[in-house]
């Protein structure tokens, strides 16, 4: 493993500098960390969906993680809940304009992913 210092000569610059310089890649890791938030996203890329449509649509997630990560990403801007006024209740979630701004992300994710998996498993 590196240390700090060997970090910051491969990135050309101070250790304060390169601290300064991880906080938003920190930032955007802990808004999209988990199992489950990328799926959700990604789930709901076409059209606004209900809670249960969301579900079956990410194999293996409990009701009470797709609550709490619908909740994150809500907090976060990527993900907005609409409420209908009907009986009983209708709730869509949808992403947000802001959740757009994400898709060089994941598309480079996917690239990277593929080129790792061909490193490590040879697929």
């Amino acid at each position: 493993m590196k240390t700090k210092s060997e970090l910051t000569k491969e990135m050309d610059c101070q250790p304060e500098e390169c601290l300064a310089a991880l906080l938003p890649v920190r930032d955007a890791l802990e808004v999209l960390s988990g199992r489950w938030k990328l799926p959700i996203l990604i789930a709901l890329s076409n059209r606004p969906k209900r809670f249960k449509e969301i579900s079956k649509d990410i194999n293996g997630i409990t009701d009470k993680m797709l609550s709490k990560e619908l909740k994150d990403l809500e907090i976060n801007k990527l993900v907005i809940r609409t409420v209908y006024d009907t009986f009983p209740p209708t709730v869509e979630y949808a992403r947000t304009e802001h959740s757009h701004t994400l898709y060089k992300v994941i598309s480079a994710l996917n690239e990277w992913g593929t080129l790792h998996r061909k490193e490590i498993i040879g697929k």
